[in-house]
Formats: C-alpha cells, structure tokens, sequence
C-alpha cells in the first residue's frame, strides 16, 4: 500500500533532556525518522526542550520547537502549524506519556490529529502492568506470578500470595525507576512504599522474581498487511536481574538452541500482533530458564528503544527510519534496503560477525551512591564493539569505554583481593565483568563463577581462554612469538598495549613494529546487513584481523573526525551535535568525511551521515591504523570532546595533522599552570596559584595564595576530581588522593574567589579575527561547575565595563593560542574585576546551547574555519534571538537518593533544557534572579 497521502504534516514528540534512563539513542532515532518523513515530501515539526541535540537543529526539520514538553506547548504547536498526524514513538516514555496526557485531554481530537506508530490503546496495554499481564494470559503466553497493587495494604497482600524473592515494578516510569528487588520479608515495606511513589498512576506489579534466568530482546517491525519482521536479537551476557541498560549485551544471540529461539520468535510476533493494529517497531524483552529454556515474556514497549538504537547499528538496519515509513503507510515490501539498495525492507538482516554493548556508569559523580547495579538503570552511557568473534567485541568494546583500560584485563589494573572480587560476583556493580577474569586468573573454578553469577558457562569459557593464552605468551619474549599464535592474540582482541604489559619491558611501539613485521595488520569489513548475500552500498566498517580487506582508500582528499566515545557526565551528546556538523561542513568544503565512533546511540554513528563511517573504539592503536588506511589530508579533534583531545599529542609525535589549533597551544591551554603563566604575561587577572608535585609543596603553596583554595589536576574533564578545600588539613587529604590516582600529574592550586560571580564566553578564530559567538551569565557562583549551572545568554546584569573586559580578554587569548576554530573561556567576576579560569579551544557544551538561542550554524562556521576553506569574514551572520536564552541543567539524582547533592566544582548534571523569555519580568526569571542574589550574598 502507498503512503497515506492525507498525511503532509508530522509532529514528531522528543524525549528532552538527557537524563539516566533516556539518553541520546532518542536524539538519533528522532532524526533519523524525520529525515525519513522528508524524503517523503512530508513538513517535519519537532517539539524538544534539548538544546544539545542535533535533532533539534534545522538541519534535520521544518520546524523546531524548543520547548517544555507539556500538552500547553504542544497545542500552541498546533495553533501555528497545520498538524495531520504526531509521532510519538520516537522520544521515549516521555514522549508516549505526553502523548497519552494530550490524548485524555482531548487534544488530538480537538486539532483532529491522527496518532501514527502506535495507537493509544497499545500504549496502555503495554505500560500498565496488570493490563499486560492479562493480555499475556489470554494469548498463552507466560509470564512470571504477579499482582497489582495500588495501594500500601494491596501490595502486602500480592507479597504474602506470592512469596518472596519479588520483583517491584511501577507503572509508567523509565529506566526501571522505582523498581527492585526485595529479598527478605523485613525490606519490602520500603521498596514497595518508593515503587507506588515513583509511578505516577499509584500502581505497583508484584511480581516472583525469576532471579539467573537469561534475558533476552527481541528487535520487531510490522507493517500494515501484518508482515513482521525480527531485525535483531540481542542476548544479555548477565542474568535476569539487572536492568538491560545496565547488562552487557550480544548479537546475535550466542547461547540459544535453535527451538528455544524459534519459540521466541513465534510469541514476540503474537505479542506485537496482540496490543494492537498499528505499524512501527517494538522491543520485545523475555525471560528463559537456563535449565529447561521455559520462556516468559518481561515486557514489550511499542516504541523505538535504547536497544533499538544498538539494534540499527549492530546491524545497520535503520529500524527508526523504517518505522517512521510503515507508520505513514508503506508495507515493507515498498520500501528501499538503506545499505543494498537493490532489494527490499522485507528482509531480516544477517549478521556475519558479533557485536558487545558494555555500558558505561559514572558512579565517581554520586559519592556514596550504592554501586550496586539491579532493576533500576544507573549507567549513562555504553559503546558497542564490532568483531569477528564475542571476544574480540568484548576486548574492544573494554578499549572503548574511556576508563583506563586497554582491553579485559592484562593492563597492570587487575585486582589479586580474592575476598573482594568474590564480594563484586555476587553483587555487580561497574567492575564485575573485569573481576570476573581476576577471578580466573586467582584460580577460581569456572563452576564456582557460574553458580554466583548466573552468567552462562560458554562466555565464562570464554573469559577463561584468555588466561591460558596469557599464560601461553609469557614463554616467549617479543622477537620470538610465533606468528600464528600473535595472529590469534590480535584476533582475540589483544592489543599492543596488553600485549607489552604481559610481556614487560616491552612498549606498545615496540609490539606495533613488530607486528607489522610479521604482516600483522588490521583489515576492514563491510557492515552489509546480509552476510555479503548482496552487494552492499554502505561504507560502514569495523576492524579484525584477517586477509581480505573491504574497505578501499579513494584517491579524494579526506579528512578523519574523531568521535567522543560513550557518552558520560561531562561529555555528553553536545560533541555528537558538534561532529555532526563536523561531517557536514567537511563534505561541503568538498572534503571526503570519514567519522571514528563507538556509541551506538549517536547520529554521529549512523551509516549515511559520514561518507565512511568506522565504528572503532577511538583508541589510539585503532585510529593509528584507520590513518594509514585512508591517508587523510589531517584529523579534526577539536569536536569529540576530552576522548579525541587526549589523542593529538599522539598524532603530533606520528607527524599526522591536526586540524584547527596546534596540539602545542592546546596543551598550553589544558595545562593548568602553563596557562596561568600565559595570563600573567598577557596581563590578564586571573586567581593567584601554584603548582605542586606533593604534599608539602601544596601546603607551601596555600599559605602563598590564601585559603580557601580550589584543588585540580591538569587535563581534567567536567571537573573531575576538583574540590574546594579550606584548610592544611583537608588540603594535604585532597592532594594525597589526587596523587595517587593520577600518578605523574602536577596539582594545581588556585586561590578560591568566593562569592564571585561566574560567565563564559565562547568564541571562533581564523587566525586573523575573532567572533566572539555569545557571552552568558552565570546564576550560580564560581565554584560550581559551569555545566551545573543555569546560564543566561546574553548577559543580563554584568555592567558593560565588565562585558567588554569579557570581550578584550577572549580576542587576547584567543590571538595568544594562536586559535583554529572555537574557544570556550570561563571567567570569574568579583567586585567588578574580571578573572580568567579556564579556556578550552574545543567544543563546549554551551556552542550547541548558543547556536540554537541565536539560529547561527556555529559548529559549522568553525569546521569550514579550521579547514582553512573559509575566513570569518566569508560568512554574514544574524543572530535571531530576541530577548533572553536560559539554559537549566537537569540531574538524575533520583537515581541515587542517598548521594551528595552539593553542587561544586566537580560536574553532576546528565543533560539539559533551554528556556526562552521575553523580558526579565518573566516570574520563570525572577525567581532565578533570586536565587542568583542568595548566593552571592551567603
């Protein structure tokens, strides 16, 4: 069936900002599914609150609303457009839960707007427990023992038909807030208590919990003749118990029986088929008992998920781009395959390798939080890894991660506590995979792993190999390993760096030279959905060890964009929008666009955004020979955040280019006391200070400048590990912790401006001029992170004289560092004086914020810039904003409620929303105001 002509105009619902539980996989299915309307000739509107994302940039709709998520702004949406139909399956929870608000209210009615993708009775069927669990029962489909309860006598009652262990699930909630286990009789009036507080219908399932079952997600679409089709199953490497976006997953499935995956299949389909008559996606979640493979189903959400968005890249199958077609009409038969270009949609894709999902937590940010990881989501990020085998994933994917780690062990970062990884067995948090091969290492019987983990004995087999190879390599030195056996350590996963650990006094240079000696090399295979059935047109590749290599240098000028990896609290998807952008300003300064990336929720990571797209960790070893591969004229590291600026001085030392400002003048910048001397000779203000190597250098250095005194290391990231410290004793605490964790770094003392206001400035430079691209105000004082912090833009009290201070500072700096593209500048304002405290000559998480509050393409004014294709003075640029920009930082303490909330100089916040007001009369504005003149006068 063609699509249903009647619909030219969607509005596509967002899922605001970026909190733990819904993060930027919305971002990415968001624009992929209007850039799919559009196609269609279709007018896209968009209602987000993020400022962050690229989903909201004009790049990617007609009409971009920066808004509050609520039914208020969605009617003034569809007072100013003409609205034929919403899509609300591509924002998360949020978006379906406002869906259904506007739909009692009886706005779509009212605007006679239709709901595509889902119906709303779907939407009810799957987020109310009990209706679920009815349905399930009706159908023949299994599903663990369970009563609802909506209210506190309710829920002891389903408790004691029951019996324990139980499993509390709230209605209507995301990321599995207000969920958990209850062991023990004594603990489940509390749990039962935050489960009917966290759902905001009062309702709780009480349910058996079905503890070391496997789990299991189903990936379906279904068009409108109900043809349905599995793209993905992804299997999870731990058991039933932990939330799936906190497991370690796999695709495809590596533990199934064929049977027990056939069952699957037929009651995911029956499920879909079951809540409703509608055209889209879902996710499927079942439940399968390692000892007979009974299956029950968890839950099904129709809707585009997390999974959904590592779904379409594990197999590079555009599930969201897909869906947003069936739900305007098209069966799956009429629709183009993205990646053959030849055959159909209706196919289900066929993957000839293996891909591992790790997730990534930020557990450092919520001191005192319980790391402990169970039904409620905690991580905030994850990367996928692509190889030809589940350990050559894995050991990648652990390279991905940003953590410290060259791969699933043999990095020096091992734990020998038998006590202590017995402990983290059996209860996981953040580290268990790795102590899982401390524990083989120790000795530990595979048996005795499995009965505490649950986790199936192959991926413990597979764990345990790599002791026997390591135990294999130590018998050679470098210059005698067999060939064969190096080849099945690359081949595993290895890299250069474990590789040299294992061995000792060996570097990671020397393993790459000798490597490439014996013609060890990385080649690259093609992602092509159908196991090379048909030839694929897709550039979309990952890397392993073998003969034959797919992908083939052009002779084009090219330029490499290095990603920002996983995303976590304090580099988060503002540096996707930014390498977005990247990617686009490259291409039409006619360069081939080639992105390096290994989060699979990233727009940066869809298959049809860089003219090549290498889905690798960025990870030096990787990068290095992605670079001798395409030869690229030079790399932009400037957009992909902390991840890609660790890298220039090893691209400087290999004599590659770095694209936009020397790797020199950026070090000048991130080096704390290097930079403060540059401000002293340029006779910029900035707070008195020291640098220390030890304890007693510190306490010398506090009783030069004067307590209290801010405490950080050089090359730090959204204020890791900084504090405020007000005395010798709390100093010397401080810097002992700081020298033992980042061992070799200098500590930087400065003295602390209290009650100083706070502003930033962000700016381009093309060598010759500088454009200063906005300067915002601070609500909160200096002292707490800047990303913690409401800003307002453009500055509303700072008297002009300290504006233009702003200004002449940022042209000085930015002249001084010689800078190439953008420069983000944090000051600090006391009694009218202005200091500087930091400048970083990168991607900020405020361009993002200032490019939508003005309507300018920043980003890709400073690509072109950089590229040296364009001058500051080639672009006429007009700023549309009337009136004020505020950016709100959003937490997810919910998560953690036991934590510090204490905001400080170390970052806390997990996204962002943007406000507009017209005039500081606005009550919204006021009562910042106020807040803002509270702490300035404590």
């Amino acid at each position: 069936m063609p699509r249903n002509t009647s619909i030219n105009s969607v509005l596509i619902i967002g899922s605001g900002p970026i909190v733990i539980g819904q993060a930027c996989e919305f971002d990415y299915s968001g624009s992929q599914a209007a850039l799919s309307l559009k196609e269609e000739g279709i007018k896209v509107s968009i209602i987000n609150s993020n400022p962050a994302t690229i989903m909201t940039d004009k790049v990617i709709a007609d009409h971009v609303y920066l808004l509050p998520l609520t039914c208020e702004s969605i009617e003034t949406i569809l007072q100013e457009q003409h609205i034929d139909a919403v899509l609300p399956t591509m924002g998360g929870q949020t978006a379906l839960n406002l869906c259904i608000e506007a739909d009692e209210r009886g706005l779509w009615k009212k605007y006679n707007i239709e709901i595509i993708g889902v119906d709303v009775a779907a939407i009810e069927k799957t987020e109310n427990r009990e209706a679920f669990r009815k349905l399930m029962v009706d159908i023949g489909i299994g599903v663990a023992k369970s009563k609802i309860a909506n209210s506190f006598l309710e829920g002891k009652e389903a408790a004691q038909e029951i019996g324990f262990p139980l499993v509390i699930r709230p209605s209507y909630t995301l990321g599995g807030t207000g969920g958990g286990f209850v062991h023990k009789k004594e603990d489940f009036e509390v749990a039962l208590s935050r489960g009917l507080q966290a759902s905001p219908t009062h309702e709780v399932l009480v349910e058996q919990a079905v503890l070391g079952w496997k789990e299991f997600e189903l990936e379906l679409l279904r068009d409108s003749n109900d043809n349905v089709i599995i793209i993905c199953t992804i299997e999870n490497f731990d058991p039933m118990g932990i939330h799936t976006g906190d497991s370690i997953t796999v695709a495809p499935g590596m533990t199934l029986s064929d049977r027990c995956y056939q069952d699957m299949r037929n009651q995911a389909i029956q499920m879909m088929r079951a809540i409703g008559n509608f055209a889209g996606g879902c996710n499927v979640q079942f439940s399968v008992n390692p000892e007979n493979e009974d299956i029950i189903a968890i839950e099904i959400n129709p809707r585009v998920s997390r999974s959904s968005a590592l779904a379409s890249k594990a197999t590079g199958y555009p599930i969201a781009k897909i869906a947003s077609k069936l739900a305007i009409g098209y069966n799956l038969d009429e629709i183009e395959n993205q990646i053959t270009k030849t055959t159909s949609a209706y196919f289900e894709p066929t993957l000839d390798y293996v891909i591992v999902k790790v997730p990534r937590w930020n557990f450092a940010k919520f001191k005192g939080a319980n790391r402990e990881l169970g039904l409620q989501m905690k991580s905030v990020g994850e990367v996928m890894a692509i190889g030809r085998t589940f350990i050559e994933a894995l050991q990648k994917a652990c390279q991905s991660l940003e953590t410290g780690r060259h791969g699933l062990g043999a990095d020096g970062k091992q734990i020998r506590n038998l006590e202590e990884i017995m402990y983290s067995l059996e209860h996981p948090s953040s580290d268990r995979l790795f102590h899982i091969k401390d524990a083989f290492e120790l000795g530990v019987p595979l048996e005795s792993i499995r009965k505490i983990t649950h986790i199936d004995k192959w991926f413990l087999s597979q764990i345990q190999e790599l002791v026997l190879l390591e135990t294999e390599l130590r018998r050679y030195q470098l210059y005698n390993i067999p060939k064969d056996f190096f080849l099945s350590l690359k081949q595993k996963g290895y890299s250069d760096v474990q590789i040299a650990w294992l061995l000792g006094n060996v570097s990671e240079d020397d393993v790459y030279n000798r490597r490439v000696q014996l013609g060890i090399k990385r080649v690259y295979k093609m992602v092509d959905t159908c196991a090379a059935e048909f030839q694929a047109q897709t550039p979309y590749y990952y890397s392993t060890f073998e003969h034959e290599n797919e992908s083939i240098a052009s002779d084009k000028k090219k330029i490499i964009v290095l990603g920002s990896g996983p995303n976590r609290i304090g580099q988060g998807i503002e540096f996707d929008y930014s390498c977005v952008h990247g990617l686009l300003a490259a291409k039409e300064a006619g360069y081939e666009a080639i992105m390096i990336n290994c989060n699979p929720e990233t727009v940066s990571t869809d298959f049809n955004m860089a003219d090549k797209l290498y889905f690798e960790p960025v990870y030096w070893e990787h990068v290095r020979e992605i670079i001798e591969l395409e030869k690229p004229e030079g790399v932009i590291v400037q957009l992909g955040g902390q991840t890609a600026l660790k890298m220039a001085e090893q691209l400087e030392t290999n004599g590659i280019k770095i694209i936009g400002t020397s790797f020199q003048n950026m070090d000048l910048a991130e080096d704390r006391g290097s930079f403060s001397d540059l401000l002293k000779e340029l006779d910029i203000p900035y707070p008195q200070y020291g640098v220390a190597e030890s304890a007693e250098e510190a306490l010398q250095v506090a009783k030069e400048v004067g307590y209290p005194v801010l405490v950080r290391p050089s090359y730090v990231l959204g204020g890791e590990r900084m504090s405020i410290v007000i005395n010798d004793e709390e100093l010397e605490t401080a810097v002992v912790k700081l020298l033992r964790n980042l061992p070799g770094n200098r500590v930087l003392i400065d003295h602390f401006l209290d009650r100083a206001e706070e502003a930033e400035s962000d700016s381009i430079c093309d060598g010759e001029d500088v454009h200063i691209i906005g300067m915002m105000e601070h609500i909160e004082p200096a002292g707490i992170h800047s990303g913690d912090s409401s800003a307002v833009l453009p500055p509303f009290s700072l008297p002009a004289a300290v504006q233009q201070k702003m200004e002449e500072y940022t042209i000085k700096l930015a002249k001084a560092l010689n800078v190439s593209g953008l420069l983000n500048i944090q000051f600090a304002i006391k009694d009218e004086k202005v200091y500087v405290i930091e400048a970083n000559p990168r991607a900020s998480r405020t361009v993002p914020f200032i490019a939508k509050a003005y309507d300018v393409p920043y980003i890709n004014i400073a690509t072109k810039v950089m590229l040296g294709a364009n001058k500051l003075k080639d672009f006429t640029i007009e700023r549309k904003l009337t009136g004020y920009a505020i950016k709100e930082p959003i937490f997810s303490f919910d998560k953690f409620p036991d934590v510090d909330k204490q905001l400080g100089p170390e970052m806390k916040s997990t996204g962002e929303a943007i406000r507009f007001i017209k005039d500081l009369e606005d009550p919204f504005f006021r009562e910042m105001y106020a807040k803002k003149s509270m702490y300035l006068s404590k």
